[in-house]
């Protein structure tokens, strides 16, 4: 309860909070007025025989009564001001909180729910709980000013007993919360267990299971039917609370009376005491409970839920230190699409130096993208783990991995907006020279000199895949990660482009990863691993060729007449023809792999 208070407390902005407070004490007259105004009617009015003094004293509670109309309507004004604000900040709270999942592979399917419903449900609370508190402050400081004006007594025989209902109201608010989110939790978990044995039903009535279901729902169900028992009987309380509150006051006045008369109070004064009692202090604690008993517990209950499903704030190390150095280390590492499904991954162990150049290669679909998605923190992995630099990729804040690793997917994002905004945002203070010198090395500069330079406007749209390549290829050059994951980020390019994007990346130092759809960007790694569903080989060209069919497989399919001149090797050496219906692949279409002095991208 307190961290839900807090939190709404410090939604409270100064502006609008102080135009509440302003506002509300214009209406301070009309709370204060009444007892005042029917003492001063009756002992110096009516009762004398003056009805104008009389109709006097009630025209000034018109008076302030409708200057309390006004001021309501811009209190109003401010409450609103102050709800939307906490709105908009819970708002974002939860997509924040959802977007820290995903970005670590997880899945948040709750986060709709809150975002459509309980959020909702905690701004029209929080308005609740403002109306409800400022009401009673406003009702109470108003009688209490009255009271002591029309006769300090008044306020030593009213406020004791009206201030120890409070107080016990408080207390019992205290544990309600508590019982309320037990009951809150209690239906949840009937909900859970009847779901589960309707959806069993079947099965249970083929095998006869009856009685063992019968005791496996009972339990959530009486532990819910407590939860329900106990808060009854918390509310019955409340009612003792606002008897204590709301009519033992009046009824001490009346028994006072008496001794009060005798000692020079007037019959209007004692009239003005009781009400205050009745019409001020009264139902402002009736106003008070309903709010917080009501709108303070779902605000309190529904607040809580959705700070419950925050995922934790990660940190590097657990101290939010970053990694001594990027060296990937992976183990027992299995990953599957779900429960029933057959691992992508599994048992995977690797070893990746800092520094060091990798070619990932496989058939389509066996797991390239999921790997590098893992590496790079985007999933978390069913078994086993990866560590970056000694500390596992999970741990790490996702506001430190763009600094530690950049990831360039075969589909690039690209934003509308200057060429600068797109290449630099991973490193927006960087220099014109340093941006245009990423460009100038990974090939786009010509495009770069194409569409207005730097300043050029990026319509994404406009831009084929290979251009919209050469431009996240630029971005992940400038970037200051040590480690780079390319999953298949050139396939749109054609094998000169590729080559100079990759020369680039080896020449800016770092761990480079390489996810390719050809052979020339495991002919150019120093270490090749190859995926085929079963199990994994790394090695150099040479080794797999001699130990895995399927590399063989894959080198055989090749008929690039260039791929010795790329790759370094021999004409003795490159792969022979073989049938010209063989394509490259990249990601989920297919590509005639174009002639490698073209210098242009591919067409589908």
């Amino acid at each position: 309860m307190k961290r839900e208070a807090r939190l709404g407390i410090a939604a409270l902005r100064r502006r609008p909070l102080l135009a509440l407070l302003g506002w509300s004490a214009l209406e301070l007259p009309s709370a204060a007025l009444p007892g005042l105004t029917v003492a001063h009617a009756l002992d110096d009015g009516f009762g004398r025989h003056r009805p104008a003094v009389g109709i006097a004293w009630i025209a000034g509670l018109f008076l302030a009564a409708a200057i309390g109309a006004l001021a309501s309507r811009n209190v109003f004004a401010a409450m609103g001001e102050l709800v939307e604000t906490f709105r908009d900040g819970l708002v974002r709270r939860v997509v924040s909180g959802a977007l820290r999942t995903g970005v670590a592979g997880g899945r948040d399917d709750g986060a709709v729910a809150r975002l459509t419903r309980q959020v909702e449900i905690v701004r029209d609370a929080f308005a609740g709980l403002l109306a409800s508190v400022r009401g009673f402050a406003v009702a109470v400081v108003g009688a209490s000013a009255g009271m002591l004006a029309l006769d300090p007594v008044m306020a030593l025989i009213l406020l004791p007993p009206f201030l120890a209902g409070v107080a016990v109201f408080a207390a019992v608010l205290t544990r309600a919360a508590s019982r309320q989110r037990a009951c809150v939790l209690g239906d949840e978990e009937v909900a859970a267990t009847t779901g589960a044995v309707l959806a069993a039903r079947r099965d249970i009535a083929a095998r006869g299971a009856e009685d063992h279901i019968d005791a496996l729902a009972a339990g959530p169900i009486r532990a819910q039917a407590r939860a329900e028992r106990a808060m009854a009987r918390l509310i019955a309380t409340r009612s003792v609370s606002f008897a204590i509150g709301g009519w033992l006051p009046p009824v001490v006045l009346l028994a006072a009376g008496p001794a009060l008369l005798r000692h020079g109070l007037g019959a209007g004064a004692l009239v003005g005491g009781l009400t205050f009692a009745v019409s001020g202090l009264q139902p402002a604690l009736r106003t008070v409970m309903s709010g917080l008993g009501d709108s303070g517990l779902r605000y309190t209950v529904t607040l809580g839920r959705i700070l419950e499903a925050e995922p934790p704030e990660a940190t590097a190390g657990g101290g939010g230190a970053a990694p001594a150095h990027h060296a990937l280390e992976i183990r027992d590492l299995t990953f599957a699409y779900g429960p029933a499904s057959e691992p992508v991954l599994r048992d995977l162990d690797l070893t990746i130096d800092e520094g060091e150049h990798l070619a990932v290669v496989g058939p389509s679909g066996i797991g390239k993208s999921t790997l590098a998605a893992l590496l790079c923190g985007l999933r978390r992995p069913d078994a086993g783990e990866v560590r970056l630099g000694g500390v596992r990729v999970g741990d790490i804040a996702a506001e430190y991995l763009p600094a530690l690793r950049t990831l360039v997917p075969q589909e690039a994002y690209l934003f509308s907006g200057t060429v600068r905004d797109n290449i630099a945002y991973l490193r927006p203070d960087a220099s014109d020279e340093r941006i245009l010198a990423s460009a100038r090395a990974v090939g786009a500069d010509g495009l770069l000199a194409r569409i207005g330079g730097l300043q050029g406007r990026v319509t994404p749209g406009d831009l084929s895949a290979g251009e919209r390549q050469l431009i996240a290829l630029a971005r992940a050059h400038l970037s200051p990660a040590r480690l780079v994951v390319l999953d298949e980020a050139t396939c749109h390019l054609d094998q000169t482009a590729e080559h100079t994007a990759e020369t680039a990346f080896l020449r800016r130092g770092g761990t480079l990863i390489v996810i390719g759809h050809r052979l020339t960007s495991a002919l150019r790694a120093r270490r090749v691993l190859i995926l085929d569903g079963d199990s994994a080989l790394t090695g150099d060209h040479e080794t797999l060729l001699s130990r895995s069919a399927l590399y063989r497989e894959l080198v055989g399919s090749w008929t690039d007449p260039a791929l010795a001149a790329v790759s370094g090797l021999s004409d003795a050496a490159a792969p022979g023809p073989v049938d010209p219906s063989q394509r490259a692949d990249c990601g989920d279409l297919r590509y005639t792999e174009p002639q490698p002095t073209s210098g242009t991208s591919e067409t589908v």
